[in-house]
């Protein structure tokens, strides 16, 4: 006899709709359309989940770079600076500290400007 998967298949079934839901026309309704969308996305967000770690670090340079240069120095300095002031703050917090916290990163700058000289 032999085995038609009942209960097991829908289930499955069902798991994929829900995955696809939001998805347009055939992606959303036909089985194996669904499942090759599925696995595409699926792997985009695999490599963008990557890819926005990248995005996100050279935003923070952007920001940092920006407040620095307003400060009359580079960021290359800057980043210089820090290491010889003994400074440990991350590229994440120095950026929200640049654009929260104006008056704090300028003191920080002028440790470096210090540690430079």
């Amino acid at each position: 006899m032999r085995v038609k998967k009942g209960a097991a298949r829908r289930q499955a079934k069902r798991r994929l709709f829900k995955q696809a839901k939001g998805y347009r026309g055939g992606r959303a309704k036909l089985l194996r359309t669904m499942k090759e969308t599925l696995v595409r996305a699926q792997a985009f967000a695999t490599r963008d989940r990557r890819v926005r770690k990248r995005d996100m670090r050279s935003l923070w340079i952007v920001r940092i770079n920006a407040a620095v240069r307003m400060n009359g120095l580079r960021y290359s300095q800057f980043i210089s600076g820090l290491k010889k002031a003994n400074i440990e703050l991350d590229r994440r917090s120095l950026a929200e500290m640049a654009v929260y916290d104006p008056a704090a990163f300028t003191q920080v700058i002028e440790t470096v400007k210090k540690a430079l000289a």
